[in-house]
């Protein structure tokens, strides 16, 4: 998955670069998320949907640690 993310990262950069700033930038999430698909679907596995519930739970830095 390292070098799917480092080889969909540079192609996007060498789309996008005249409108990205000269810095260190995340992983964009679209590409974080081909990447992850892509390995599982060739393991055969598959990636599990959140409920509303749980996003919400994991936005939430108060919720479970009080």
């Amino acid at each position: 998955m390292s070098f799917a993310n480092q080889a969909l990262c540079a192609e996007h950069i060498a789309k996008h670069h005249k409108d990205m700033a000269l810095a260190v930038h995340d992983v964009p999430q679209e590409i974080d998320r081909e990447s992850r698909a892509s390995s599982c679907r060739r393991w055969g596995w598959s990636i599990d949907t959140l409920t509303e519930e749980q996003q919400k739970y994991l936005a939430s830095w108060e919720s479970g640690t009080t």
